[in-house]
């Protein structure tokens, strides 16, 4: 399905900027807390325009990005030549060969939208692994949205409207973000406008909403053990992330942060 901001790796890049590389650098950070301290051989699932995996490269480490989207994988090769990009899928790739560390960031494991399809991405996570190996993986806490947590309504309230530019070309997006609860899904609904379009674009797109306990199910299903599950801090959270900074386990924040290792078997 096309989808315009994956069709436009560099109006991407502007709309959900991160010059200091906090996403990497806390994906470095928290492999080296949990034992992974020397240069790692690193899968970065749904690497989007290749910066994450890019930066982990530049840290030292040996990263292959996978990405779905074709156009996101030809600017990240291009802009990232110290990392290795190809092109698949989180439900079913294959690769060949096995990592010291998966990373999967900015809720790219919450488009596997359905039971089977986080089983499939999980059994392929394990199947990539050397025994012993790492997951982490960033995404939104549905604990934070789906139980009614106070003061969790402000990104669910309204339409809200942002404009980057591009080459000269101004972009304004209008994005509302609501519940299903049934489909148990954080749906979107983003309408596009820039100069001389003929009509405005709107697209849909949703993540899956995960319980902490529920998450914990489904990696001990895929044969991994959980040494952390935290909401702060994170490199999208008010307090930012720093190496030495104590996990907060009361996973009542927006965002949710998982470290499984993975078992020498099922």
């Amino acid at each position: 399905m096309s989808n315009f901001l994956t069709d436009n790796p560099a109006i991407y890049e502007r709309q959900f900027p991160d010059p200091e590389h906090r996403a990497a650098r806390f994906a470095h950070d928290v492999l080296a807390r949990f034992g992974a301290s020397r240069p790692l051989r690193v899968l970065d699932l749904g690497c989007g325009t290749g910066r994450d995996a890019g930066h982990l490269a530049a840290l030292g480490h040996e990263v292959v990005g996978l990405d779905s989207s074709r156009a996101m994988l030809e600017y990240a090769t291009a802009h990232h030549s110290a990392a290795t990009f190809v092109e698949g899928d989180l439900r079913d790739f294959d690769l060949g060969r096995e990592f010291d560390a998966i990373t999967c960031l900015d809720s790219a494991l919450l488009y596997c939208h359905t039971n089977d399809d986080l089983n499939a991405c999980l059994d392929r996570c394990h199947r990539h692994l050397v025994p012993g190996g790492l997951l982490v993986a960033e995404m939104r806490n549905g604990a934070f949205f789906l139980a009614g947590t106070p003061g969790n309504t402000d990104l669910l309230d309204g339409v809200r409207t942002r404009t980057v530019t591009v080459d000269g070309v101004p972009h304004t997006s209008h994005t509302r973000l609501y519940l299903d609860h049934a489909e148990q899904l954080l749906r979107r609904h983003r309408v596009w406008e820039w100069p001389g379009q003929t009509e405005p674009l709107a697209q849909d797109s949703a993540w899956r909403l995960l319980f902490p306990q529920e998450l914990r199910a489904f990696c001990d299903r895929a044969g991994f053990d959980v040494p952390a599950l935290f909401d702060s801090p994170g490199p999208r959270t008010d307090e930012p992330w720093r190496p030495d900074a104590p996990l907060s386990s009361g996973l009542t924040g927006d965002r949710l942060h998982l470290v499984a290792r993975r078992r020498p078997h099922r």
